[in-house]
């Protein structure tokens, strides 16, 4: 291949006309003499990263992240314990993606992300931390939400985490609105089991992202913004604080891929590597018909251009520094954890949010997202999540501060990333085991799977508190 076929974005460049075809999608894409025409069966992540695996082979373009192979990762330096690694009742469709533990008296009560299932977060119940028996559903049917969106391939219901405060139980959760927008909701019961009554609207509503300077069509739909994952935390003083992620990450690659439309000479400055160059292009030939899609197509058809970020980051924030008309997007590549006092009756938030911590170590990449706060060793820990949930990048951080609200020193490198046995966990909480001592509960996916509506298992480790915080294996 010729120096000018790599640097000419005239030659890089896609045409692609598309289709809705049953439940799935038709596909005719051209570069230069080659013509090709695709169909994805489904709308699932996997769907489509079977068809940009083909348009690898077919253009050239970035060969993407691969559910059905198990990737090469390095043995775990400590075997972490699995507790669930299987769907246990018939209405649990997706297993235990983003759960949290609660330890209340001799029992343990698990909530996880149900996605877009007809029953909306799974409660389970253990004694021992090894047998777990479902217990039912927070929202059966979501009969409970009037503000969410509903239905599958339109509702999201995501992060459930339960607190005790006093005599009842409140559960902080993500869910879709039908705007499109993702809000925090809260809902309190008298016991785990429920019956669960929400606020009756968001605790923290999700709004339209303001496009100015983004580059975004204002003739296309408006993209929403929106909170997620959010975390109670309880002080010893009875003090409550909210916890919660801005989820800026959906928001930059589509603008990106505009721009690039707009300015085709920065793929050669943004990407380095020929593929990346070509995969960025099909996206900015793509981005017109993706923001007419739903929220999960979208980012499905910008995954790859999300890797291809991914493997320039350095590279590509500094082009786009220096590229005058970008800055927005900049800004939206940061995510940050915001923190801020929860009234005393769970309905509203006290004085001003803080920002506690953002993606700023090479290893979180676009992202951070998950907050966890416990208090161990007289400070304050937070736990967080990092890079892309549906890739083995995904890992575990923590930091470290001497208040709930920071400012939080993080400790560099991951705690948990992938190996060859489990495959990128994240999202832990933080509970104590049946021996009193602290334990790590965290989701990841079986080796060769992954992404959206794919399985994620339930694990757990040690912890020990010193200098750092350190996973330990259990005995």
């Amino acid at each position: 291949m010729s120096e000018a076929s790599t640097t000419d974005p005239a030659t890089i460049s896609f045409s692609v006309d598309a289709a809705e075809e049953g439940e799935g999608f038709r596909l005719a894409v051209r570069s230069r003499d080659t013509e090709k025409n695709y169909f994805v069966p489904t709308g699932t992540q996997q769907d489509f990263s079977a068809f940009f695996r083909e348009l690898s082979a077919d253009f050239g373009t970035r060969l993407p992240h691969v559910f059905a192979e198990a990737a090469e990762h390095p043995e775990p330096e400590i075997r972490w314990r699995p507790l669930l690694t299987e769907n246990v009742h018939p209405q649990i469709l997706v297993g235990y993606g983003d759960p949290a533990v609660l330890k209340d008296g001799d029992d343990y009560w698990l909530v996880a992300t149900s996605n877009d299932a007809p029953d909306a977060f799974p409660i389970l119940h253990s004694t021992d931390l090894l047998h777990w028996e479902p217990k039912g559903f927070v929202f059966p049917h979501r009969n409970e939400l009037r503000w969410a969106a509903k239905g599958r391939n339109v509702a999201d219901f995501w992060a459930p985490e339960m607190a005790k405060t006093g005599k009842e139980y409140w559960l902080a959760f993500t869910a879709r609105q039908a705007s499109n927008a993702l809000a925090i909701g809260l809902a309190r019961s008298k016991t785990p089991l429920g019956p669960w009554v929400d606020n009756g609207a968001p605790l923290i509503a999700g709004k339209p992202v303001d496009t100015t300077g983004l580059g975004f069509d204002p003739s296309q739909p408006q993209m929403s913004g929106g909170v997620i994952d959010p975390h109670i935390f309880i002080d010893a003083n009875g003090i409550k604080f909210l916890f919660w992620k801005d989820d800026r990450n959906s928001i930059w690659p589509r603008p990106l891929a505009m721009l690039l439309r707009a300015h085709p000479h920065l793929l050669v400055e943004l990407f380095a590597d020929h593929a990346d160059r070509r995969t960025a292009a099909f996206a900015a030939a793509i981005v017109h018909w993706a923001n007419r899609q739903r929220p999960m197509v979208r980012f499905f058809l910008m995954q790859p251009l999300i890797e291809a970020a991914l493997a320039n980051w350095t590279r590509m924030r500094a082009a786009l520094r220096d590229f005058g008309l970008a800055g927005a997007i900049l800004d939206a590549m940061s995510t940050p954890i915001r923190g801020q006092r929860l009234a005393d009756d769970g309905r509203a938030l006290v004085g001003e949010d803080r920002i506690v911590l953002a993606n700023d170590l090479d290893w979180e990449g676009h992202l951070i997202e998950g907050p966890f706060v416990t208090f161990q060793e007289g400070r304050y820990w937070l736990f967080y999540a990092g890079n892309d949930f549906s890739t083995p990048s995904y890992g575990i951080g923590a930091a470290l501060a001497d208040h709930p609200l920071g400012p939080y020193t993080k400790q560099g490198q991951p705690l948990l990333r992938s190996t060859r046995e489990w495959t990128a966990p994240g999202h832990a909480s933080v509970a104590p085991g049946v021996d009193g001592r602290p334990q790590l509960f965290f989701h990841a996916f079986h080796p060769g799977t992954g992404g959206y509506n794919a399985f994620r298992a339930l694990l757990t480790v040690g912890l020990e508190f010193g200098e750092k915080a350190e996973v330990v294996e259990l005995a």
